[in-house]
């Protein structure tokens, strides 16, 4: 059964205080009129008003004798009782009937309605369409409160909630499995029980073969994939499509893949059938996103042989290179020696060492091949991925997202070239004309692709080239979005995800309400450009008295800000704490907050509602224990005493998902936001960004050399707060431009919401700028190589006299936001409401396009928003310090989570994708949790100080940091003893913020504590 503690339905609070007693139950003049109008007996007014105010509070009528006592004690004292009321007094208040006349009189004074036959019908409503989209038994009761509520009705009992709730989520299930059975055909059912069975010769199932996920990309394996890919497509396409929300399609996705053969076998033939249709179309559509996915890398990879290639032919040919610089030496002398024309000539023939034919030829050679120009050897590595790409290219099936259809025509004459194997076509073989049929080959492609035979125009192509540039041209679209793969996930027309023209018109001015930004693309524009013209004029003006920046010979310099140092004071109190912190073990902080944030209810299997396991609190501190820190199942196994290698890992696979994870985290951040001490290092109004890559094993699509920190592996991304607390965390490859995801921090639901987003010069781009701005995010990363830097100017012909140096020629183009307002402010609505992530566009508008009038747009705006970033990051020198500070946060977030993950040598040793994302998740509740257990135990510490006479003052407290490991045993023998007393937390010790406490007259007086 759900826990009346996992939702919205109140209970009285255990321990009030003066603030809440004061606010919420303190009798008004009103309500005491009231209480006097119903009843004459003093006593009786006391237990009808105490009656009166827990039912405001509740939203129901509960029995008053179980009041906590500072209630009873502070509604009777302001009703002016001086004596104390016993438990037997209020006891038979409850079993009287006046109760009853008073509770029909406090209802109707209320305007609170009784449920009734009606009402229940209209909530089994509510219930069911909650249903559709949400699985937690909590989330759909909260639902339905909201409705009670909305409609003035007094609240039910509990499990009334839950069970119509249950029953509910039930129906709703039995419903869609239905749906889908009902439209399988008889064939289609062979086909899934043949799935199910193990077949004559094989050593598994169909159905786990389905689950198959891509290992490194050989030449054999991405073969071995494809073709698996093709399989499932030939599977999916004989099934229905499904119809139903997206949130219950990811749910019984993830409950599917959870399910052996047998496990699945076992269910009836409706909800068997249901969910295998719903994986294998699942399964299919991520394969796609795989394939574009590999499409991609392979072009990568060939593109990084071809540079590497590249490099070594120029560092072999470097004498070459010497020679000919030499020999220009020698000849620019003799130029210059004194005499006459002929005698000049005569010396420069004097140094030629070497046949004059052959000067020429090794110059040409050497500009074929100077600077990037990498495409030469290109044409060696592309022959053993040919048939690969092209095989990609045909399960894709890709569509474009714009009327012009110019690459499905290349696409065809792709086709065309896959059987020839000559080494040049004529254009008019492939029905292609010049120049209309190239304008997207750049100068360089066009150089080694086309041949023009003595003619003005080319008339041949050069067959591996042209199809190298075909490929290279179609991976650009593919991943600006100019082009898409129908069915797939991340690859799919994002478009088809915005918010309806309908939806659009209805969100738009809570949007504006929202971010005060003006909705009206004129006004909107009017108020951008003056705020533009404000900024660069208020920066030009204030530059020459700014002692922290100057040009010097054009160049804008920053002066560093000197580090600051650690006061003697804070020093010496981190010393008293790191002597305080009481010695520890790693398992044992993780069973305390366990205990104190109640995250087993979190646990539930992915089947049902209801855990399956004994000691379900042991085995989650275990399976977090287990994968947040790496040890994996086999050394958990071997490190807990009465824990198999099979328990260890069953109740990750069977009870977790990336959702759990992210509701358990939730939980630590909102109890951690409670206390008075991250107060001190930050508001909770800005974060920052940052990866940090974690090593992986190379069989797995994810895994990839990172050039940066070497070694093969993956990228953790966080969003860590101004508190120090992670947000947010993300698993992503290597190579993926970070900026991406640095606006995901929208789907942190906690408590704390930043404003305000910091990162480091990976976290920013035009597009990310700009939709930053339309989210009401600000957007301020930490910016390296600044002087490199185009500012754009608000107006044609104004001069920013101090500035000049940093603007160029670059005007904005107003017209241009101005017309593509509504569209990008679509996006922004369609991020806010959640129906995309902001990742998910800014994977599109990442990379540049020719067709995409959107990218156009965004990248117009954020020229404006950098600029404007960019004028406050030269004018204040405290803005870089803070953004400094922040990026160190992240950074030494990115260690200390790291130091958790102690197991394993800090190899991911998961090859499947979901399992990686998981084992970064469960890290990251980890870090998060010790943190917590850090700060409650930091706050007893200063607590105790206090008591013993230590001046702390905000300054000090703000130099201190939770992330402390001394204290922490990681290794050794590991123990989870539930029979150990766990000391209960404290959120509310307060240290230096003024209390409301009640003085013995019964004011309420702040003092300090």
């Amino acid at each position: 059964m759900t826990q009346e503690h996992e939702t919205a339905y109140r209970r009285l609070p255990a321990d009030p205080g003066a603030i809440e007693l004061k606010e919420i139950f303190t009798p008004t003049a009103a309500e005491v009129t009231f209480i006097r109008s119903i009843t004459d007996q003093p006593h009786r007014r006391f237990t009808a008003m105490l009656q009166l105010k827990t039912a405001q509070y509740l939203g129901r009528f509960a029995p008053i004798a179980a009041t906590p006592e500072r209630i009873v004690r502070h509604v009777a004292e302001t009703l002016g009782f001086r004596r104390s009321f016993r438990l037997d007094d209020l006891d038979a208040y409850d079993r009287s009937r006046t109760r009853d006349r008073h509770v029909t009189a406090i209802r109707e004074y209320l305007k609170l309605r009784r449920l009734g036959d009606r009402g229940r019908a209209a909530l089994t409503v509510v219930a069911r369409e909650a249903a559709r989209t949400r699985h937690y038994l909590a989330d759909i009761i909260n639902v339905m409160l909201e409705e009670l509520i909305r409609h003035s009705y007094e609240l039910p009992a509990f499990a009334l909630l839950d069970a119509m709730a249950g029953k509910a989520r039930e129906d709703i299930h039995e419903t869609f499995f239905t749906q889908i059975d009902d439209s399988l055909s008889a064939a289609s059912k062979a086909t899934i029980a043949d799935l199910l069975t193990v077949s004559p010769g094989m050593t598994s199932s169909g159905w786990q073969a389905l689950k198959r996920e891509p290992r490194k990309p050989g030449n054999k394996e991405v073969r071995h994939y494809l073709a698996h890919v093709q399989r499932l497509r030939t599977l999916a396409d004989s099934l229905p499509p499904v119809d139903i929300p997206i949130a219950k399609l990811k749910f019984f996705r993830d409950w599917a893949r959870a399910k052996d053969a047998a496990e699945l076998a076992e269910y009836h033939p409706a909800k068997r059938h249901a969910l295998a249709v719903i994986f294998i179309r699942s399964q299919y559509n991520k394969t796609l996103d795989d394939a574009a996915e590999l499409y991609i890398r392979l072009l990568q990879n060939l593109e990084n042989v071809a540079q590497k290639n590249l490099m070594t032919y120029q560092a072999e040919h470097m004498k070459r290179t010497d020679a000919l610089v030499a020999q220009l030496k020698e000849i620019l002398q003799a130029y210059q020696l004194d005499g006459t024309s002929d005698q000049r000539i005569d010396a420069i023939e004097g140094t030629m060492d070497r046949a004059v034919p052959l000067i020429p030829a090794d110059c040409n050679e050497h500009l074929a091949y100077a600077g990037q120009h990498f495409i030469p050897f290109l044409e060696r590595p592309y022959a053993a991925q040919r048939a690969l790409l092209l095989n990609c290219l045909t399960i894709m099936q890709l569509r474009s997202t714009s009327s012009d259809d110019n690459t499905g025509r290349l696409l065809e004459v792709l086709a065309y070239c896959r059987d020839v194997r000559r080494d040049s076509i004529p254009l008019s073989e492939l029905g292609l004309s010049w120049p209309e049929d190239f304008t997207w080959l750049s100068a360089a492609w066009r150089k080694e692709v086309l041949i023009k035979n003595g003619t003005a125009a080319p008339v041949l192509v050069r067959r591996r080239f042209f199809e190298l540039a075909v490929l290279f041209h179609i991976k650009d679209e593919l991943k600006s979005g100019d082009l898409f793969v129908p069915g797939a996930n991340k690859f799919d027309d994002y478009r088809e995800t915005l918010v309806d023209d309908a939806t659009f018109a209805e969100e738009l001015p809570l949007y504006g309400e929202a971010t005060g930004l003006a909705i009206e693309p004129e006004q909107f524009v009017q108020d951008l450009r003056q705020a533009m013209r404000d900024r660069c004029e208020s920066v030009n003006r204030r530059f020459p008295a700014n002692a922290d920046a100057s040009f010097v010979d054009g160049r804008l310099i920053l002066r560093k800000p000197q580090r600051p140092e650690v006061s003697r004071d804070i020093a010496l109190l981190d010393a008293k704490l790191l002597e305080r912190m009481e010695p520890t073990t790693i398992t044992d902080v993780l069973q305390d907050v366990a205990t104190w944030t109640g995250m087993e209810q979190h646990f539930k299997p992915l089947a049902g509602s209801e855990a399956q396991v004994d000691n379900l609190l042991y085995r989650v501190v275990t399976t977090v224990f287990c994968y947040g820190c790496n040890l994996g199942p086999t050394q958990t196994a071997r490190s807990l005493r009465d824990l198999s290698r099979k328990q260890a890992g069953w109740l990750n696979l069977k009870y977790v998902t990336d959702e759990v994870l992210e509701r358990a985290t939730k939980d630590i951040i909102n109890v951690y936001n409670r206390y008075e001490l991250p107060g001190y290092w930050g508001s909770g109004q800005s974060a920052s960004a940052d990866g940090t890559k974690w090593s992986m094993y190379e069989q797995n699509t994810l895994s990839q050399y990172h050039l940066r920190y070497g070694g093969y592996g993956g990228i953790g991304y966080y969003h860590v707060s101004d508190k120090y607390i992670a947000l947010l965390s993300r698993f992503i490859a290597c190579g993926t431009y970070e900026a991406i995801y640095i606006l995901d921090v929208l789907q942190n639901d906690s408590d704390i919401q930043p404003k305000t987003i910091h990162g480091d010069t990976q976290a920013q781009s035009f597009p990310v700028f700009a939709l930053a701005y339309l989210l009401g995010i600000d957007l301020m990363p930490r910016i390296r190589n600044l002087r490199d830097l185009s500012f754009s100017r608000p107006d044609a012909g104004t001069a920013y006299p101090h500035l000049h140096p940093l603007f160029g020629e670059g005007v904005i183009d107003w017209d241009l936001i101005q017309t593509h307002l509504p569209d990008m402010q679509r996006v922004a609505v369609s991020i806010k409401t959640g129906k995309i992530t902001a990742s998910t566009i800014l994977r599109r508008l990442g990379t540049a396009s020719r067709k995409n009038k959107l990218y156009f747009a965004f990248r117009e705006l954020g020229r404006v928003i950098r600029t404007m970033f960019l004028l406050r990051y030269i004018d204040s020198a405290e803005i870089r310090q803070m953004i400094t500070a922040a990026t160190n946060k992240s950074e030494e977030f990115n260690n200390f989570a790291q130091w958790a993950f102690f197991g394993g040598q800090g190899i991911i040793a998961e090859n499947l994708r979901h399992e990686q994302e998981k084992v970064i998740g469960y890290n990251h509740l980890v870090a998060n949790m010790v943190i917590l257990h850090n700060v409650e135990h930091m706050t007893r510490a200063i607590g105790e100080l206090q008591v013993e006479g230590h001046v702390i003052t905000p300054e000090v407290l703000a130099g201190l940091s939770p992330y402390r490991t001394a204290h922490i045993n990681r290794f050794g023998d590991y123990t989870v003893d539930l029979t150990r007393a766990v000391t209960p937390h404290n959120a509310s010790q307060r240290l230096l913020t003024p209390r409301l406490v009640e003085s013995a007259d019964d004011s309420v007086t702040p003092v300090e504590a």
